[in-house]
């Protein structure tokens, strides 16, 4: 169970046997962050301490974060792995199959597969990184204020939100790229941060909902805290964990997000290197040449699958129902 500060503050109001339990309880907890009294064995932990305890002898969540990590070392450092110039093209070696020095061999203007992929990694994390915080960020303050004012705020958001419920994701990427000139990432990580929040807002909103009626919130605030440290110091803290389960399994989902709507030709663009522009380009020779195919499709499956995993690891570390 997460350990809840009590204020001394907050039980000299009181009387009776509760106010004695309640103010011994609150001497313990101080204590014990003094170093005063009790023993390690019975110092109480918090739930992100007993969720990285669980994390730790999770072999799903080591896995995952291994493959997250080299994901990223690579995409910020390719040619750690790769020092060949993934725009370099020999047309007397297109389609041809592997080589000595070209495991994946090459695609149909002589360019080397195994590269490609390698700096391909770079436009996918880009986007599934700055995209899930985006929209955690956005989500996450818009879906707070929500929950936490309620009222006419509240059910401006909700509206808002099913409007953006209601627009299909691939229609709408078409939609909205397709007037796009720009080839950098950033108008996809717009767009899906754009479609994303709405999500984010409504976990946040009923995390906070149900967070501000415990009872040390309502302890704050009859001692005249403000709603900006309500807020910021006792709810946020306590509602955060659903939304970053929730941003941790939808930032793989952005990943494929990307790639699709680059397979379809709304997202990225050449000359960038991405999954899905090599994928889009290989399903037309999959019959003659499948190796241009099958390796960026394995690096992709591959990053998709570990963001999950690690997403579905935090969830149950973070679940207090499944402990």
């Amino acid at each position: 169970m997460p350990e809840r500060y009590v204020p001394k503050e907050a039980v000299t109001h009181g009387d009776g046997a509760a106010t004695a339990l309640a103010m011994a309880e609150a001497e313990t907890l101080e204590g014990g962050r003094n170093g005063r009294g009790g023993s390690p064995r019975d110092k109480p932990r918090s739930l992100w301490g007993d969720a990285w305890r669980d994390l730790r002898r999770n072999p799903v969540f080591l896995v995952s974060a291994l493959i997250i990590l080299f994901l990223i070392v690579i995409a910020i450092w390719p040619q750690l792995i790769a020092d060949g110039n993934p725009y370099r093209a020999d047309l007397a070696k297109a389609q041809e199959g592997s080589a000595p020095g070209h495991p994946f061999g090459f695609d149909t203007q002589g360019r080397d597969v195994y590269t490609r992929t390698v700096y391909g990694a770079r436009a996918s994390i880009t986007v599934g990184i700055c995209a899930t915080a985006g929209a955690a960020l956005l989500g996450s303050a818009l879906g707070g204020l929500a929950g936490f004012f309620g009222g006419w705020w509240d059910a401006l958001l909700s509206r808002v939100a099913d409007i953006f419920f209601g627009i299909p994701v691939l229609l709408g990427g078409l939609v909205f790229l397709s007037v796009v000139t720009s080839k950098t990432v950033w108008p996809v990580v717009g767009f899906i941060v754009l479609l994303g929040w709405p999500q984010i807002a409504r976990i946040a909103r009923g995390s906070v909902v149900t967070a501000k009626q415990n009872d040390y919130v309502q302890a704050a605030r009859a001692l005249g805290a403000s709603s900006g440290r309500l807020l910021l110091r006792h709810i946020a803290p306590n509602a955060v964990a659903p939304v970053i389960v929730v941003a941790t399994i939808a930032l793989g989902t952005y990943i494929s997000l990307e790639a699709t709507l680059s397979y379809l030709g709304a997202g990225l663009k050449p000359p960038t290197v991405s999954w899905g522009i090599d994928i889009s380009t290989a399903s037309t020779y999959i019959r003659n040449a499948p190796h241009m195919l099958l390796y960026p499709a394995g690096a992709l499956s591959i990053t998709v699958l570990a963001f999950i995993m690690l997403g579905d690891a935090v969830r149950d570390a973070l679940d207090p129902k499944l402990r």
